[in-house]
């Protein structure tokens, strides 16, 4: 299922979110005019490796660029492939604009950075001896996934389905997001952290995170599962946008 927008509107324009994704877009053409070879470098030197922060492994000098502690950072905009771009783009396009209006601008790139670490982090635990470099946003994305299920359970999400022939229907955000958490999580419990292609525990961490962290960095006037604002005092007076990012 590839999730198309959602009928939730805002009151803030997602500046961070697009930022976000228009840095994602122009790192991924630096990595393509590189070529093969310098591409490949550039993954070693901006991508995380576990085996630089928590064990005595180094790079070779022409690719210790920066150090290791700031690779957390840079590894979330380098990607592998266009597939692996737009994939984490859709997601971050559809449910990032709520995010960001939930915590307003600054917070949300905090959280979003946040949440990309403590990915990091999940997917070294099982292996921090690992030389195999982590690149993607898909750790921070999938914090703005698991804060997306907590204020937003009953949002509905209109989403492609490659049935055959494509087919587009609706759903609970708590229904899409629950099932894509478990199929990480089955996904993670079943494969071999040092042999899969797809950073599984990266991805429940920056969930798990996501759902902790959204209740340090999210505007007080939002409730969490109802996601609308509190009525009272420093209620907002900016109408909301149109309804999904796609507005």
């Amino acid at each position: 299922m590839f999730p198309i927008h959602d009928d939730n509107p805002t009151h803030r324009q997602p500046i961070v979110t697009v930022a976000l994704i228009a840095a994602c877009i122009a790192i991924f053409f630096w990595q393509a005019s590189l070529g093969p070879r310098a591409g490949a470098a550039a993954v070693y030197s901006f991508g995380f490796i576990p085996a630089l922060l928590f064990t005595d492994a180094s790079l070779p000098p022409d690719l210790a660029i920066i150090p290791a502690s700031a690779t957390l950072f840079s590894s979330m905009f380098l990607h592998g492939g266009f597939m692996h771009l737009a994939g984490n783009m859709l997601y971050l396009w559809v449910f990032g604009n709520n995010i960001e209006d939930v915590c307003g601008h600054g917070r949300f790139l905090a959280f979003y950075l946040a949440c990309g670490v403590a990915a990091a982090f999940a997917q070294a635990v099982p292996d921090p001896a690992s030389q195999v470099p982590m690149i993607g946003a898909s750790g921070a994305i999938s914090g703005v996934l698991g804060a997306y299920l907590l204020l937003f359970p009953h949002a509905r999400v209109h989403v492609l389905i490659p049935f055959g022939f494509l087919w587009v229907h609706t759903v609970p955000a708590g229904w899409l997001l629950g099932f894509w958490f478990a199929f990480q999580l089955l996904s993670g419990l079943w494969s071999d952290p040092g042999q899969a292609g797809v950073a599984f525990w990266a991805h429940i961490g920056g969930f798990v995170a996501g759902m902790a962290l959204i209740f340090v960095f999210r505007d007080r006037r939002f409730k969490v599962g109802g996601g609308r604002r509190a009525r009272g005092r420093g209620r907002s007076r900016i109408p909301p946008t149109r309804s999904g990012p796609w507005g």
